[in-house]
């Protein structure tokens, strides 16, 4: 979010000719990341460059703040002038001098309104009056109970911001009040950029393979580089105004290897990945993917053969008040290996268990509609696939990981919770197998954060230095202008494999003062993964990636082999 920050005083802006005339056509806009130039996390591995320095540039987001703030000003500059323009002119058309002589002083409010982060808002506020001098007081009145007093002088701008608990549309009214009593009022409607969760009974969406043209006409693979458009708002009961959706996404049939991109409809298509493959194999990725304007999203097929391809949905996210998320150090939530949250037995061929969901693991008791889990498939004895939904209701046609024998393969996955609190998941194979369910967060009424999807950006690749992840050595993503961030939403891919191991993701208890003084203590990572790898591999998985107290994620590589890894971010989540 942006701070206008501040006594008022601070932030005076004379309402002069000039700056009226530089309001003169200006559309507040939202600044935006720009992409980044990294090739595609399948590219061939680049010529080494030299290393980067052991402390990354500083950046923040004064930039956008300044902007959001110019914004805000030059809306209510403008919108002052033509107030004032009327007044001049109403004063002209009455009847005589000494009427307009006799009239009172003209006195009217103001205010520009700009967006910034996921739950904020900013606005400047000022007077159009033929008063000279004096103080005017401001009642800032934010819509959802809270109100905000500033006083100026009445040649000079109010800045005020306010962050929201909630997503969603609030009207703002400002009351002026003059040296001499004069009041007026006005009032606008804006909505927050961030958007919550609605949960969404498992569904597919799309199913190239299925003769029927599940989401596709004649139900016919994806050709080499080629792209499909699932449709997402007006399926199943997904509404209009949706931003972003999460899909479970799943390549079969792959010709030939390599990578799949999701991406909202109309827009330019990124350079990063969402599921990577291998020819013959199938394999899922979670991904949450804006949606484009006309309700549908895009799946490319980076490969040079055809693909099927197979999207199913577990909710969606949109600007009004929903459940907001909230993440949790990553904790294992069941390992039927040791008979931890479910009977320390692998699951059975085509049977269903179990999983309480709330109030277990320092989850809420009640209030969760939706959690946010990774989860693995190991020691399977024959080829299949499980389906995570919630609990009390029947297993739909859906599937959440999709595993071949002997096998180690996690995925993540958002399920809604079922009445009961509890999860279900269903072995769909013909044969027994192992499963592991970690949990990084969830959604609900009193969820402490909304999220802001991003224009995809590469944040990290190894490549790019020729200096792989070391074995049992971790890597720190800082979020240096971070401000409320709860989590952030990163594709995690990690390549050139020298030997088996497994990807941990998690909080770093450290400060970003400690990493600019070199006094960092080394962290302990949690008994938790994200995905999991053999030699000679590509493999990748989304993270909801908690960021602690101190907007710091680390990445470690729990193999005793080097790897490269490569963080790719699709989003925030930013708190109140």
């Amino acid at each position: 979010m942006f701070r206008f920050g501040g006594p008022v005083f601070r932030h005076r802006v004379m309402i002069s000719a000039a700056v009226v005339a530089a309001a003169v056509g200006f559309v507040p806009v939202t600044a935006q990341a720009a992409p980044s130039p990294g090739a595609a996390s399948e590219a061939p591995t680049p010529t080494p460059a030299p290393a980067p320095a052991s402390v990354p540039a500083v950046k923040g987001p004064a930039d956008g703040a300044a902007a959001a703030k110019e914004a805000a000003g030059k809306a209510a500059v403008r919108e002052i002038a033509a107030k004032t323009a009327a007044a001049k002119a109403r004063a002209s058309a009455s009847a005589g001098p000494a009427a307009r002589a006799q009239q009172s002083a003209y006195f009217d409010v103001s205010m520009g309104t700009s967006t910034s982060g996921a739950l904020s808002a900013g606005l400047a506020t000022g007077v159009s009056t033929d008063l000279t001098y004096g103080v005017v007081r401001y009642d800032i009145d934010w819509g959802d109970g809270v109100v905000d007093t500033e006083f100026n002088l009445v040649e000079e701008l109010v800045y005020a911001d306010h962050t929201y608990a909630r997503a969603g549309a609030h009207t703002i009214t400002i009351k002026a009040t003059g040296p001499g009593d004069e009041t007026a009022v006005t009032t606008e409607e804006i909505v927050v950029e961030g958007s919550e969760f609605t949960p969404h009974a498992p569904t597919r969406l799309l199913d190239t393979r299925d003769g029927t043209g599940t989401g596709t006409p004649g139900g016919r693979p994806v050709g080499a580089n080629g792209t499909t458009r699932v449709k997402i708002v007006g399926s199943g009961s997904i509404p209009d105004g949706v931003t972003a959706v999460a899909l479970n996404i799943t390549v079969t049939n792959a010709a030939t290897a390599g990578h799949v991109i999701a991406y909202a409809s109309g827009a330019k298509r990124p350079e990063t990945s969402n599921v990577n493959f291998v020819k013959g194999q199938s394999v899922p990725n979670l991904a949450i993917v804006p949606v484009g304007k006309d309700g549908y999203v895009e799946l490319a097929n980076r490969s040079l053969g055809s693909v099927d391809l197979i999207a199913d949905v577990t909710g969606y996210f949109s600007r009004t008040a929903a459940g907001g998320y909230t993440s949790v150090e990553p904790t294992r939530l069941v390992d039927t290996r040791v008979g931890l949250g479910a009977p320390g037995v692998a699951a059975a061929a085509q049977k269903t268990f179990g999983v309480q969901v709330a109030g277990a693991v320092g989850l809420p008791a009640t209030g969760v509609t939706a959690v946010s889990l990774n989860v693995t498939v190991t020691n399977p004895a024959e080829a299949g696939h499980l389906t995570v939904f919630p609990g009390g209701g029947q297993a739909p046609s859906t599937s959440s990981v999709n595993f071949t024998a002997g096998q180690t393969v996690a995925n993540a996955v958002i399920v809604p919770v079922g009445p009961d609190g509890r999860i279900s998941i269903r072995n769909g194979s013909w044969d027994r197998t192992d499963v592991i369910v970690d949990v990084t967060g969830y959604y609900g009424a009193d969820g402490e954060a909304a999220y802001l999807p991003a224009e995809p950006e590469r944040l990290h690749d190894t490549r790019t230095y020729g200096w792989p992840l070391p074995a049992m050595s971790y890597h720190e993503e800082i979020q240096w202008g971070a401000n409320g961030l709860e989590a952030l939403v990163v594709n995690t891919t990690v390549t050139n494999t020298k030997g088996a191991g497994h990807l941990t993701v998690a909080p770093d208890p450290n400060t970003k003062d400690d990493y600019l003084n070199g006094t960092v203590e080394r962290p302990t990572p949690p008994n938790t993964s994200v995905l999991n790898w053999t030699k000679d591999t590509t493999v990748a998985n989304l993270v909801q990636a908690g960021t602690g107290n101190n907007d710091i994620v680390d990445f470690w590589n729990r193999g005793w082999e080097p790897t490269d890894l490569i963080v790719d971010l699709f989003g925030t989540y930013s708190r109140k």
